[in-house]
Formats: structure tokens, C-alpha cells, sequence
């Protein structure tokens, strides 16, 4: 598991990871910004800071893999 790990970055920071890094930069700026705007509307209530941090984080992990379905690698 380590290995396919390790040979994943090592593809990645050469650059022969993503077939197209642009869409992927894109869909992760979409999911973090809705991951931000959950998170800080529900930090403005009165409930403890802890649950709209698990809220939006998983409001964000349903979200992704609606937004990388389309994702493809070389």
C-alpha cells in the first residue's frame, strides 16, 4: 500500500499523474469554496464550533465525488 502511495506522489510531482490538471484544480476550488461557505455560516450560530466542522466536512465528502467523477489519470 506504502508503495502504490509512494510511486503516485512520485508521478504526481512530475507531473504525469493527471491527464488534465486544470479540471482537477478547478473541481477541488469548487468543493473547498462550498466546503468555506458551509463552514462559515455555520460557525455564525450559536452551536458549539466542532459540529460545522464535521457538517461541512461531510457535506464536502459527498460532494467530490460528484464534482471528480469525471476525473481521469494517465
Amino acid at each position: 500500500m506504502f508503495e502504490i502511495g509512494w510511486f503516485s506522489a512520485k508521478l504526481f510531482f512530475k507531473g504525469k499523474l493527471l491527464r488534465d490538471p486544470l479540471h482537477f484544480v478547478r473541481q477541488m476550488a469548487i468543493g473547498i469554496s462550498i466546503d468555506c461557505l458551509i463552514l462559515i455560516s455555520l460557525a455564525q450560530t450559536e452551536m458549539p464550533f466542532w459540529l460545522p466542522v464535521v457538517i461541512s466536512s461531510l457535506a464536502t465528502g459527498a460532494i467530490m465525488p460528484f464534482l471528480l467523477k469525471d476525473f481521469r489519470m494517465k
